[in-house]
């Protein structure tokens, strides 16, 4: 029987709100959807914010993330209660690899984050630059008010290394965006294909989650159903 359980994890510079639109979809369908809030302080602080979420649901859940999400559920993945991966535009970290030593790799001709110089521990984007890197085919104002509501992003977040990858020994889908100016497109496909994820590609911004609801709980649910 298809999972109806779905617990969706959020990446940095942003909250669980994001997921709003993809909640709806799934709910229409009568899926049970929780939303994680991570603290973004620290992968394993996260990871542990996941699994209480994750237990709580008490049968095997769906675990959808996006961008830094995807090392959250890297690592917070191999809860017995998980039962399939979802990565959506998202960082899919091996064992001993961090989200720095996945960008260290990224292209450098390609478009560059523009992350500002850490603050007391903490990333932020350029608010100036957000709507065009982060949110490009989302609504201006809407762009805007993430751009406004960032959550510092803690170093020791992008630092923390995967233990054990989850998708390693549970089934796993990715969806690439293709007009991705955060995570570049093919080192998508590269973090896609080691996982040996079953793979779709979007074509949309890092933010494909706020401007293509539909098309990623689609995407989710295919992944329900397969399960």
């Amino acid at each position: 029987m298809a999972s109806k359980n779905v617990v969706l994890v959020h990446g940095g510079f942003v909250d669980g709100s994001g997921w709003q639109g993809v909640y709806n979809e799934l709910k229409k369908d009568d899926y049970k959807v929780s939303i994680v809030q991570n603290p973004t302080l620290s992968l394993q602080g996260d990871s542990d914010a996941t699994k209480r979420i994750i237990d709580a649901q008490g049968e095997p859940v769906i675990l959808v993330g996006h961008s830094y999400g995807g090392a959250v559920i890297t690592e917070a993945g191999s809860d017995p209660n998980v039962a399939a991966l979802v990565y959506i535009a998202a960082f899919a970290p091996d064992k001993g690899e961090s989200v720095n030593t996945l960008i260290e790799g990224f292209p450098k001709d390609g478009p560059q984050p523009p992350i500002l110089p850490p603050q007391d521990g903490f990333l932020s984007l350029d608010p100036e630059k957000f709507h065009d890197s982060f949110a490009a085919d989302v609504d201006a104002e809407l762009a805007a008010f993430m751009a406004d509501s960032q959550v510092p992003w803690g170093l020791d977040a992008l630092g923390g290394t995967i233990s054990e990858a989850a998708w390693a020994s549970k089934p796993s889908w990715y969806l690439i965006t293709t007009d991705d100016r955060m995570i570049p497109p093919q080192a998508q496909r590269e973090m896609s294909g080691r996982a040996g994820a079953t793979v779709e590609e979007a074509a949309a911004s890092h933010s494909v989650y706020v401007s293509q609801p539909a098309a990623v709980a689609e995407f989710v649910k295919k992944a329900a159903e397969a399960t």
